[in-house]
């Protein structure tokens, strides 16, 4: 089939292939090549852009990336998924490069190069693990451009989360530090085969000026521990985290309030008195 040719139905590409989404690893299918082409243009203008997407399965997003005039780099562990994307590579003149391998092993600069758009329905079980590394690299601004990942929605919902909020934990101070994360889309669980148990969501994050004076260690090292134990006071889950309570002194903050009251900036203060 050539990339100019009305695209054969994802249903009837998953059959021709015996494909079937893997409880093991975390796969969702996308059927509907509509939203899968509003969820190639949330990042905007792809043209002559690299897009990097972890775990395609039965290329649905892969052709919507390329339609929209991306060069895609795409990660597969799922060796059944090999055929479609090498079809794929064929029609669109090897404007996809596809790497059989684990995410989380993946050196993606290297491999994506800088300024890149990752573009991903994320496997369930490897979404977190993934979005907290792409957060927290040392080097900033990061390698990436923009990232667009579907997540289920209270995932999603704990990303944006404000101060106060229910969800608003590690993943919200880890998201919104040095970037600007917003929810682009919501998708109802019968988009997906198998249906998930749970209404899922696009989100966009940006990357943003990072404050000065800030190791994103330090940051994650005070998150982990004071949301680790939300329950308890800040004197009590900070204790272990060396001049964590005199910092808190420092800052007037008072160390019987709870993880969840303290907005991001005041995490950033926190860990920049650590840090000095």
């Amino acid at each position: 089939m050539s990339a100019n040719t009305e695209p054969e139905p994802l249903r009837a590409v998953i059959a021709r292939h015996g494909l079937s989404a893997s409880k093991a690893l975390g796969q969702n299918f996308i059927l509907d090549r509509q939203l899968l082409a509003r969820i190639a243009a949330v990042p905007g203008d792809l043209k002559e852009l690299t897009a990097y997407e972890v775990g395609p399965g039965p290329g649905g997003l892969t052709r919507a990336l390329l339609e929209a005039g991306a060069k895609v780099v795409a990660v597969e562990r799922d060796r059944r998924c090999v055929p479609v994307l090498e079809e794929l590579a064929a029609a669109f003149s090897d404007r996809l490069r596809w790497i059989e391998g684990d995410a989380l092993d993946i050196d993606e600069p290297a491999v994506a190069g800088t300024g890149t758009a990752v573009v991903a329905n994320l496997p369930y079980n490897v979404g977190t693990a993934l979005l907290l590394r792409w957060l927290e690299p040392p080097e900033w601004p990061p390698w990436w451009r923009s990232l667009t990942l579907m997540f289920q929605k209270e995932v999603a919902d704990r990303i944006v989360a404000s101060p106060g909020d229910p969800a608003y934990g590690r993943l919200s101070v880890a998201a919104q530090w040095r970037a600007r994360p917003a929810i682009a889309m919501r998708v109802n669980r019968s988009a997906f085969v198998p249906p998930p148990k749970v209404t899922s969501a696009v989100v966009h994050i940006v990357p943003k000026e990072a404050p000065a004076g800030v190791r994103p260690g330090t940051i994650a090292r005070l998150t982990e521990a004071g949301f680790g134990q939300r329950r308890k006071m800040l004197r009590s889950s900070l204790r272990d985290v060396p001049e964590a309570i005199d910092g808190l002194r420092t800052l007037g903050i008072d160390s019987e309030r709870r993880a969840e009251t303290l907005s991001v900036a005041d995490w950033v203060a926190l860990a920049r008195l650590l840090d000095a």
